[in-house]
């Protein structure tokens, strides 16, 4: 059988301290003020240790060899580039709500645009984007953005502190339209059009060479009538010059990731499309999520980031790992919520059908947030509590002793290194990683797996869970051979 491949990963990390703070006030948090005194600088963010896995410069596994707390154990030489994406800083990404505007609905100081469009027409990645190069002639003065934000209802922006521009609601009566909305949607689209870049431009693959794109992130863009009607995913393509491609949106909350590649995966495998792309923006309503938390331990802000990724899914090569759709774990509507009957469903279950014994997977990635966002909360290391269940699995079914199991979890187990954003620390965040181990004969198969809370939205109890498994090429070794 020929299983589609995945030929390339993007991610981009943004730090994002005055969306930070506009969240909070939208939120009528009192805390505010305490927030501005504990923000991160950009150079802390990017010697941040996770950050830097999730950009590819350090292995998620190395990161147990870095005492903790993270934050006090900084990276004295890291890069905001990395192997697989890049980490912004805020003023970027404001200048990128700027282009992706297609409504005029946001607005940027002169002063501030002019210098922010000149850093971004320098990046080889974004510099690309036709809204860079041939930007549109909509700068205002600092007064007519005041004046907007008194009478209009409009929403600033600011960086380090300033006000540098605002967003406008796109309807007077349609609170789905209200800036803050327009503003949440804008912000999940700009870092995704980030990943989607990086992607296009670290793989070579040629935007008119897409054919579907679906994108898998939590929010819902739509209007009085229609809530989540989309797409996110068409605009992504259209910014991004993806000419000749169509797509949808994927939602299942947390779990939408691995719905989303699995989508994709079956669209390859069925011939219907050759060059998918699976993406994601970052959430800004989870911006400073546990922030009063972190404030009561005495920590940085550390929910200050928006998370995005991109992916390549494309026809066998003989060379890149495969997605064995064949082998695909799912939590079904009469699935019991047990954990043990979860994941015997989500890792059991297909690996039985495959041949495989739980040790038979070099890594597991699950619920990849960082620990040190979500510890202070009481919920515990929600990565560990994944693999600690995967082995005791593995005990049950009498694949391992019951000593084994903390060993096990060490050498399986993906440590979290992802921001707190729902859908980006569902298992997704390590599949570049995985790629490049399974390309340099480091691992021979990884299982990914997502999980979601679907009774948020209150129309069901259940939750859900996918997982799938990525694999080496067969046919890699027999074409060095030759």
């Amino acid at each position: 059988m020929k299983y589609p491949v995945i030929k390339g990963a993007g991610y981009a990390l943004i730090q994002t301290p005055g969306l930070l703070l506009q969240q909070a006030n939208l939120e009528g948090s009192s805390l505010s003020h305490f927030l501005a005194d504990q923000l991160r600088s950009f150079d802390s963010v990017v010697r941040y240790p996770p950050n830097q896995a999730f950009i590819g410069n350090l292995l998620p596994e190395d990161l147990s060899n870095i005492p903790r707390p993270w934050y006090n154990n900084s990276l004295p030489n890291a890069k905001r580039q990395g192997h697989f994406g890049e980490i912004f800083p805020e003023d970027e990404l404001l200048g990128l709500l700027d282009v992706v505007d297609v409504y005029g609905l946001v607005f940027l100081e002169a002063g501030f645009k002019q210098t922010v469009l000149q850093k971004l027409r320098s990046h080889p990645a974004l510099g690309m984007l036709k809204g860079i190069t041939i930007a549109q002639d909509n700068s205002f003065y600092y007064k007519e953005i005041e004046e907007m934000i008194k009478t209009c209802e409009a929403l600033p922006l600011t960086f380090e502190g300033r006000v540098i521009g605002c967003v406008r609601k796109a309807n007077a009566s349609d609170s789905n339209l209200a800036a803050s909305r327009v503003l949440e949607n804008l912000t999940t689209k700009a870092s995704a059009v980030a990943a989607l870049q990086l992607l296009l431009w670290k793989s070579g693959l040629k935007p008119q060479d897409v054919d579907y794109i679906i994108e898998s992130s939590e929010e819902a863009c739509g209007d009085l009538r229609q809530k989540g009607g989309g797409s996110f995913a068409k605009s992504i393509a259209e910014t991004c010059s993806c000419s000749n491609a169509t797509g949808a949106d994927t939602r299942a909350f947390c779990a939408a990731p691995v719905h989303a590649l699995l989508q994709g995966a079956a669209l390859v495998q069925s011939g219907i499309f050759k060059n998918v792309i699976v993406v994601a923006g970052g959430c800004s309503a989870k911006l400073g999520l546990n922030a009063g938390i972190h404030l009561e331990h005495g920590m940085p802000i550390l929910e200050d980031m928006l998370g995005a990724f991109a992916f390549h899914i494309s026809n066998d090569d003989g060379i890149n790992p495969i997605v064995r759709t064949d082998l695909i774990g799912r939590m079904n509507v009469g699935c019991s919520d047990s954990p043990q009957q979860v994941y015997h469903s989500l890792v059991s279950e297909p690996l039985t059908k495959g041949g495989y014994k739980i040790s038979d997977i070099d890594r597991y990635a699950a619920e990849l947030v960082n620990p040190e966002i979500i510890e202070p909360t009481g919920c515990g290391d929600v990565a560990k509590k994944n693999y600690k269940m995967i082995a005791a699995l593995g005990v049950l079914k009498g694949e391992m002793d019951r000593t084994e199991i903390e060993e096990q979890i060490q050498r399986f187990g993906v440590p979290g290194f992802a921001p707190n954003q729902g859908h980006i620390p569902s298992g997704v965040p390590y599949i570049g990683h995985a790629r490049d181990l399974i390309l340099q004969n480091k691992v021979n198969q990884v299982m990914i797996i997502g999980k979601g809370s679907l009774f948020l939205g209150k129309l069901t109890r259940l939750y859900d869970a996918l997982s799938l498994i990525i694999q080496r090429n067969p046919n890699k070794n027999k074409r060095v051979a030759r």
